[in-house]
């Protein structure tokens, strides 16, 4: 299938420029009242606010008009990967991020620990954001399940997050998930979506009825439900499309195997957001793409806390300086998709895109916030075009045609 890859293998050109995407996860929003201000137009961006006034706004659309993307279909379209073209379980990326080498006779599963109540109906889906600690000691447990037909192993994420993975012959990965993405309900079963996935889904019910066993006494997390249940996938890599050495900065699992996945090198990134930046200084000579990955402004946007999410979007722009710093020739901040704190999930409105280079067409923006997103130069594109021109402003493209 025919993309913009095709343009950027024969047109991309090296120049020594640097490149700086910073991604504040689930950045968009809605005011709670109408006409009111999104959490982006409410906080307090000192820094983000000069970016966009010598730089130049717009609103990406993740995948489609209307579709609200998770996570991968996110960051693949800024990655510039087309997030229909490639359709990636999250399984496969939390496998990828906590360092597991997956085979080709392996089924990866994003696992999320919840509370179930003595009917089996889920009370809440992430088991009250239990910490990685308590995470880790119930994945060791599960990881002593036996099934027949499957090796089975269990590995810890962060928080409430655990990965599965399922090893065995005849084993595929087109199986719909358990998380029914509400309260109040029981899991799904696993499901088959098609004939070849039958024996997934087999081993998959077997492994849940056991772990429903095994966590009955360890509520908050006493079940778990299974997402993004899928087998790794072929993938161009980042280096040989664009042309570019690329480093990713991120600390939470998934997002580390994303980039992994399209090829970037994996960095540590520690804990907080002055570790990251530390490790991008760092790292300033070796690299010359970098994704730096903020995970605060979706949580607290799940969980509906708008005063919350106002503030760890002021907390990244207090880290822009650092960035300015380094003089990247161009830096794009956005988001993956958008999460408002009013709908308490991810949604499909299009999400605000700051781009500033010496390069840009200014177009009047003073503040980064979606209002002005909207009028902005940019105007709204889809997101799998934002590498084309972000290497545009750095001057990796060449002409295209006599």
């Amino acid at each position: 299938m025919s993309d913009s890859h095709d343009f950027t293998r024969k047109l991309q050109k090296e120049n020594g420029s640097k490149i700086v995407l910073v991604v504040g996860d689930g950045l968009g929003g809605l005011p709670l009242e109408p006409g009111g201000m999104t959490e982006l137009e409410t906080a307090k961006t000192p820094n983000l606010d000069a970016l966009a006034r010598r730089g130049t706004l717009g609103l990406s659309i993740p995948v489609l008009p209307g579709i609200a993307p998770g996570s991968g279909p996110g960051h693949l379209g800024l990655f510039g990967y087309d997030p229909i073209q490639y359709q990636i379980g999250r399984g496969v990326l939390e496998a990828l991020g906590i360092d597991f080498e997956l085979g080709p006779n392996d089924v990866a599963i994003r696992g999320n620990f919840c509370t179930i109540d003595a009917s089996g109906n889920i009370t809440d889906r992430r088991a009250g954001r239990i910490p990685t600690e308590v995470g880790t000691r119930l994945s060791e447990k599960l990881n002593q399940i036996k099934v027949p037909g499957a090796e089975v192993f269990v590995r810890a994420g962060e928080g409430y997050r655990t990965v599965l993975i399922f090893r065995g012959e005849g084993l595929k990965g087109d199986v719909a998930d358990t998380d029914p993405q509400r309260t109040g309900v029981p899991a799904f079963d696993p499901v088959a979506r098609s004939v070849g996935s039958a024996k997934t889904a087999q081993v998959a019910k077997e492994f849940l009825r056991q772990a429903k066993e095994v966590l009955k006494h360890d509520a908050p997390a006493n079940f778990l439900t299974l997402r993004g249940i899928d087998t790794m996938p072929a993938i161009p890599p980042f280096r040989e499309v664009y042309g570019m050495r690329a480093a990713a900065i991120a600390v939470y699992p998934m997002y580390r195997g994303l980039a992994r996945l399209v090829g970037m090198d994996i960095l540590d990134a520690g804990h907080t957001l002055e570790d990251q930046m530390n490790r991008l200084e760092a790292a300033w000579n070796d690299y010359d793409f970098f994704f730096v990955h903020w995970k605060y402004t979706d949580s607290s946007g799940e969980d509906g806390n708008f005063p919350l999410k106002v503030q760890r979007t002021e907390e990244l722009d207090a880290a822009i300086p650092r960035i300015t710093k380094l003089k990247p020739d161009v830096i794009v901040v956005t988001g993956d998709h958008s999460t408002p704190s009013k709908m308490k999930s991810h949604s499909w409105h299009p999400v605000p895109v700051l781009l500033s280079a010496e390069t840009c067409r200014f177009d009047g923006s003073t503040k980064f916030g979606e209002s002005q997103c909207l009028r902005g130069g940019l105007g709204q594109f889809q997101a799998k075009h934002l590498m084309l021109l972000a290497m545009a402003h750095a001057g990796r493209l060449e002409k295209y045609g006599a």
